[in-house]
């Protein structure tokens, strides 16, 4: 009778590799066809902005601080900078939002007046100051991942709401609800 137990345990010894390599693959599978997940959840948001102060960024803009944030009225704050690509594709949205009531904000990140002024001039200008961060310090302590990125600030100069990433056409209504959310 040992004999029988032993040759059943060597059927199963000979399919165990299978139903691994199986198992491997329903595995590996199942993270293709599960739905990316590209909301990126800040530990900044509902924290009030780091305290900062920036000189202009642009000949036809001021410059920025944080508390110029924190008004009492939710607006946005654009990361950008003059040679990225995604930041150039986001600025008919920009305008769109600008267009639709929002204020805009916008720090460039390790950029120089004259590249910004050319950026602005090629694209467009939805932005009502622009902070320049030549060392990437603010960019950092607000926790920014890159560029472009926008921030929804509410009135009392807290993060309501990170964008990473460029904003397309379809991005456009949720952030007007977020800074309406925001007020």
């Amino acid at each position: 009778m040992a004999g029988a137990g032993g040759a059943a345990m060597r059927r199963l010894l000979i399919w165990l590799p299978l139903a691994l390599f199986l198992g491997f693959i329903g595995l590996f599978a199942s993270g293709l066809f599960k739905p990316d997940d590209r909301v990126i959840h800040s530990r900044l948001v509902g924290q009030p902005l780091p305290a900062f102060s920036l000189p202009a960024a642009a000949s036809d803009r001021p410059a920025l601080t944080s508390a110029q944030l924190a008004t009492g009225k939710p607006r946005l704050l654009n990361i950008f900078a003059s040679w990225c690509v995604p930041c150039a594709a986001e600025a008919p949205q920009l305008e769109a939002l600008r267009q639709a009531g929002a204020q805009i904000d916008a720090i460039a990140i390790r950029d120089a007046r004259p590249d910004v002024d050319a950026f602005l001039k090629r694209n467009g200008n939805p932005y009502a100051r622009i902070g320049l961060d030549a060392r990437s310090a603010v960019q950092m302590a607000l926790g920014s991942s890159g560029v472009p990125e926008t921030f929804v600030i509410d009135g009392r100069g807290r993060i309501a709401h990170q964008h990473i990433g460029d904003i397309r056409a379809d991005d456009v209504p949720m952030i007007l609800q977020k800074l309406k959310d925001a007020q």
